[in-house]
């Protein structure tokens, strides 16, 4: 056995005690008006969101926001009688010309505008990273208020590889100077299918 075996063996025989995890009840927020909230905090962010009916919308609004003749994929079905459908058995390089990429999120959080996707969801993990815009689409019912229950959710997952985005990319490194889609999408844009009846948002 080596050196680098036998730390490993020592650290497994010294684990702590497993410990439940602590009681977050208090800090759940208010349900109502979360896609309100979200895509007031999304903006703030630099993101824009869309609340739609259904698919046929997200179409429209891809057709008047987006340059259809350059490089468009997505991993839902849906959308595949318009656009190119990411496949995983595909070489990751052959992904470095798209213009838009649009994927679907398990969840949204209205707390950071932040979106929660894992791979499966990705298609493959570089498309949401490698892409000049990315647009994903979630259901209105599934923004949560709180990054405590996001990861209330998280915990009880299974999964590889995920990742909170919120926005496009942005560094103010260089002068403090703000710069949008400095290693990673230029744009950020959310389409929310309304199936929730919350008054508060606005049609």
């Amino acid at each position: 056995m080596n050196s680098r075996e036998k730390i490993l063996e020592a650290v497994l025989k010294n684990q702590p005690e497993l410990t439940g995890l602590p009681d977050i009840t208090m800090f759940k927020g208010d349900t109502n008006g979360a896609v309100q909230k979200y895509m007031d905090i999304f903006k703030t962010i630099g993101g824009t969101s869309f609340l739609v009916n259904d698919i046929n919308a997200i179409k429209v609004l891809i057709n008047d926001h987006f340059d259809n003749a350059k490089r468009i994929v997505t991993t839902l079905t849906e959308l595949s009688d318009r656009f190119e459908l990411i496949s995983t058995n595909t070489d990751p390089h052959e992904y470095n010309d798209i213009e838009l990429a649009i994927i679907s999120a398990h969840f949204a959080v209205a707390e950071n505008g932040a979106v929660w996707l894992t791979e499966e969801l990705m298609g493959q993990r570089i498309i949401p990273y490698i892409c000049q815009h990315l647009a994903v689409v979630v259901d209105a019912e599934n923004i949560l208020p709180t990054l405590h229950e996001a990861y209330e959710k998280i915990g009880i997952g299974d999964y590889g590889f995920g990742g909170f985005i919120g926005g496009p990319s942005k560094t103010a490194d260089i002068e403090q100077a703000l710069v949008l889609g400095a290693h990673g999408p230029l744009t950020m844009t959310v389409f929310i299918i309304n199936n929730t009846n919350d008054s508060s948002v606005n049609k």
